[in-house]
């Protein structure tokens, strides 16, 4: 990631232009009134030049502390202010930056009208308050980043040496190393001492902290998390908070979010989580899309239509290679090419489904397959969520629909028939990819880059920022 990363859109090139076909009528041209840059006092520069030096940094936008502003050239100040605006209300890039399958995007914002009310009313400091994300898992990165940020100022983190693994009575310089890394993030490890019962609790924070598998045991992939530098550290919580820019100011109160990378599934009311379970979500490669939308049905004893992909790659040659394949898990070939799995318990899609409209084919499910949710790393499926607990989420959404009581989804589940149950109250579902996220106790957590995400977003921050320094030369 850059040094700096502050490259951010003019509203216009937020704008997609349609093209309107000849036959259609066209309206005639109203022009817009122009606003005019604000003229700012002398205080109010000064108060502006401090506040886009500090908010820099504080909303990570730049990696190292950026020059100051001078705000003896004022309309360059004001322009760098809409600049910055823009950066934290909506994110760094332009339509043509996001993938295929980062399928949010923030909406269109121009912060010139606001921020013109904000200096006639000398309110520019509670504007620049506005700006960012409202939520506490936004918060939770901003004050993640400030405390990384200073680990990094007071010389970060050694790298600890290769090893066998570490463990309850180990002692030596390896496990005064380790004490001494643990430290750092966790104030209650003591500096000296040997492998004992509280270093054997502080290495299983530290694990839960990175996801992994809490025994205690320092082995490879607890020693990979711990060796990760803390300017690395850094970069994932800018990468994370950026992303937290696309979603709407206003998320709905009611609403379902997975994270993608930790594989888990939260239900929230309001910005409070009411259940959470594992999931299991796409591997690399078979990658689970970002994007937003709503879930309108569950299906009861779903069949599954296998895509095409899968059946070409996986199933058919299964077939070929052990006839009977198809009848003995239910598959039936539909027009000679499909393939459809049987509701039942055979199936793929297990005995419930979530639908929601997406250009992604890919919905939350139950599966067969449990011994998946034992594990700590849950990467495996197609691009599909599989679900821990799915007859707990549907009894939550059905909830206070009459004709769906937990006896009548059971009773039906029993019967095997395939029923869609449409939902009285439709409930907005987001699927996220967070690395880096806050606990509700501000303990910073992190997990792998599974698809590589944070790097290409880094790279794709640094290519806008290029090409508009070039534009503004």
């Amino acid at each position: 990631m850059a040094a700096m990363l502050l490259p951010v859109l003019p509203a216009s090139a937020q704008v997609v232009s349609v093209p309107v076909p000849p036959s259609a009528q066209v309206a005639p041209i109203v022009a817009v009134p122009t606003i005019p840059l604000p003229q700012l006092t002398d205080a109010q520069a000064m108060q502006l030049a401090a506040l886009l030096l500090r908010d820099t940094l504080a909303q990570g936008l730049s990696l190292a502390v950026p020059q100051p502003m001078d705000a003896a050239a004022r309309d360059q100040l004001v322009r760098d202010a809409l600049d910055h605006a823009r950066a934290v209300h909506a994110g760094r890039l332009a339509e043509a930056d996001f993938q295929r399958d980062w399928g949010l995007r923030p909406p269109v914002f121009d912060p010139l009208p606001g921020f013109a009310d904000a200096v006639r009313r000398d309110r520019i400091a509670a504007w620049f308050a506005a700006l960012p994300p409202p939520y506490s898992g936004y918060d939770g990165l901003k004050a993640g980043l400030q405390r990384y940020r200073g680990i990094v100022a007071a010389g970060g983190w050694s790298a600890l040496p290769a090893g066998p693994d570490l463990g309850m009575g180990a002692t030596g310089p390896r496990v005064f190393a380790l004490r001494n890394r643990l430290a750092v993030e966790d104030t209650d490890v003591a500096a000296t001492g040997a492998f004992d019962a509280k270093l054997v609790e502080a290495v299983r924070r530290a694990q839960r902290r990175y996801g992994l598998n809490p025994t205690g045991i320092v082995s490879t992939q607890t020693l990979a998390a711990l060796n990760v530098p803390a300017t690395a550290r850094v970069r994932q919580i800018m990468a994370n908070m950026e992303r937290w820019r696309w979603l709407p100011q206003d998320l709905p109160r009611d609403r379902i979010q997975v994270n993608i990378a930790a594989a888990v599934l939260t239900v929230f009311d309001g910005d409070q989580p009411v259940m959470s379970m594992r999931a299991v979500t796409g591997r690399p490669g078979d990658e689970t899309p970002m994007l937003s939308s709503t879930i309108h049905s569950v299906v009861l004893n779903p069949p599954w239509n296998v895509p095409t992909s899968i059946a070409t790659k996986e199933l058919w040659p299964k077939e070929k290679k052990s006839p009977g394949y198809f009848k003995r898990n239910g598959f039936r070939v539909i027009d000679g090419t499909r393939l459809q799995q049987k509701a039942g318990d055979q199936s793929a899609l297990g005995r419930y489904k979530f639908d929601f409209d997406n250009a992604f084919s890919v919905y939350l499910h139950d599966t067969p397959s449990r011994a998946k949710f034992a594990s700590f790393s849950r990467l495996a499926s197609h691009g599909c969520v599989r679900l821990e607990k799915p007859a707990d989420l549907a009894q939550l959404l059905l909830k206070g629909d009459p004709a769906w009581t937990p006896e009548a989804i059971a009773a039906t589940i029993d019967k095997g028939e395939t029923v869609r149950a449409r939902l009285a109250k439709p409930v907005s579902v987001y699927l996220l990819y967070w690395t880096a996220f806050a606990s509700g106790n501000g303990q910073m957590n992190f997990r792998d880059d599974p698809y590589g995400w944070d790097a290409t977003l880094a790279a794709k921050i640094e290519a806008r920022s290029a090409s508009q320094l070039v534009a503004a030369r």
